[in-house]
């Protein structure tokens, strides 16, 4: 009967910390932007020419 005490004090002591962990991120605005995360995979960057030989130029493929 114990060990049933125990692991509730445990589990009521683990909800109180990912409660307060949820209140504050909340509070430290991770949740205000919901849609432009999900979105700006789709957008290109804007690469010149020079870019994109400069990155061969430093990693040329390996054999």
């Amino acid at each position: 009967m114990s060990v049933i005490v125990i692991l509730i004090i445990l589990a009521i002591a683990i909800a109180g910390g990912f409660l307060y962990f949820f209140f504050w991120a909340v509070r430290s605005g991770q949740y205000d932007d919901m849609h432009s995360p999900s979105v700006r995979i789709l957008f290109d960057e804007n690469k010149t020419k020079e870019d994109t030989s400069q990155n061969i130029n430093e990693n040329p493929p390996s054999s």
